[in-house]
């Protein structure tokens, strides 16, 4: 559905009435009409980091590819080994362009097969679908499934105590970056072991979902909801989740990943296959390994008070080395982090300094994520 605000038209979730009944704020994101926060950004971003979130991320692009010649198309147009990916498991990716330049970040799920699903970033759904069908060679159909599809993400650590409440379906048995098929409440979901906050949890796909009638969409994040009340589960909107992946050291494109910087620089090479044989932009990375990389993405914890934000500038002894690309207040760790780019000179432990309002603060170069993965995230003790 389409909405006409501010004289653009944007797209609005299927459940776009049952977020304002609670009380949410929106904004424009990426076309859509999204919820901002529910509550405060604070609480719940600490909601997901200490028991349980749910997110609505219907705005993700899906498509789905399939035919006979499906994995060799999705060999040919990204970055990773996508023939290692079992039935019912799921791989993080990228969408390379001809000079290794990012197109995408994406996940890919294979749900038997020859059957495919890639979920890319929803400000990328035009752009990925063009480019799909213009490398094409392969006896694949493409198809972009993104208006009937709903995507809802449990994070944190009480996620799978909660939607244990609503199946018989042990969701132990469903390891990270595995899915299986789970009656929830009565309703068949694709449950995936995935998340963008850092923290254990699931994402919960329902295919086939009209948005003229989103009765089993309605009913699971209803149905989510009371089983988390005991553990306090909030709705959670936009800002918790960028500052939940920001803590996570997890990339955002546009800000970590353009058509200007490579998955090598940006530091996600473990979605690199270099060896599995071509792929569009192969030779270009294979370049870069081979020469050298003249940026890479590193972590920033600040040293002295201010918030950095995306584009202001890092310096190194008063010379500019870098930029911000993503920058927040942490609500978890009381300071302000960023990720950004520098040349690979750089090391962790280095203390740098980003202007903030025209004076320079300094900062250390820290790795990621920036909390104590045995305190916190989907590797807790």
């Amino acid at each position: 559905m389409e909405t006409d605000i501010g004289c653009e038209m944007m797209k609005t979730l299927h459940l776009a009435s049952i977020h304002r009944s609670l009380g949410a704020q929106f904004i424009e994101f990426a076309g859509w009409e999204m919820p901002l926060s529910y509550s405060s950004l604070a609480e719940e971003h600490l909601a997901v980091r200490q028991a349980v979130g749910l997110f609505d991320v219907s705005h993700m692009g899906e498509f789905r590819v399939s035919g006979r010649e499906a994995l060799n198309f999705l060999q040919s147009v990204t970055t990773n080994d996508v023939s290692k990916l079992e039935v019912l498991g799921s791989q993080y990716s990228a969408v390379t362009n001809e000079r290794g330049g990012t197109k995408d970040d994406i996940l890919i799920y294979r749900l038997a097969e020859d059957d495919f699903i890639v979920v890319c970033n929803a400000s990328n759904v035009e752009k990925i679908g063009s480019w799909f069908a213009e490398k094409n060679r392969y006896n694949a159909k493409i198809e972009n499934i993104t208006m009937t599809t709903t995507l809802f993400a449990l994070q944190g650590p009480k996620a799978i105590s909660t939607l244990q409440r609503l199946t018989d379906f042990d969701l132990t048995q469903i390891k990270r970056f595995k899915a299986a098929w789970v009656d929830v409440a009565g309703i068949k979901a694709l449950v995936s072991r995935t998340g963008y906050t850092g923290e254990d949890g699931v994402e919960l796909f329902l295919f086939d979902e009209p948005i003229s009638d989103p009765r089993r969409a309605e009913k699971l994040w209803k149905a989510i909801l009371e089983a988390g009340r005991d553990y306090g589960i909030k709705p959670c909107g936009l800002g918790a989740r960028d500052t939940l992946r920001l803590e996570a050291g997890l990339c955002l494109y546009g800000n970590e990943l353009t058509e200007e910087i490579s998955p090598l620089e940006a530091r996600i090479d473990f979605a690199v296959k270099l060896d599995k044989g071509d792929f569009i932009g192969r030779e270009a990375l294979l370049e870069q390994k081979k020469t050298g990389l003249k940026k890479i993405r590193i972590g920033l914890r600040m040293l002295e008070p201010g918030i950095p934000r995306q584009g202001y500038e890092i310096l190194k002894d008063g010379e500019k080395i870098g930029w911000v690309s993503s920058g927040t207040f942490s609500p978890l760790l009381k300071v302000g982090i960023a990720m950004g780019y520098a040349p690979p000179e750089i090391k962790t432990g280095e203390i740098v300094s980003i202007k903030i309002h025209g004076r320079e603060r300094g900062a250390m170069v820290v790795g990621w994520p920036f909390y104590n993965p045995d305190q916190y995230g989907f590797k807790r003790k």
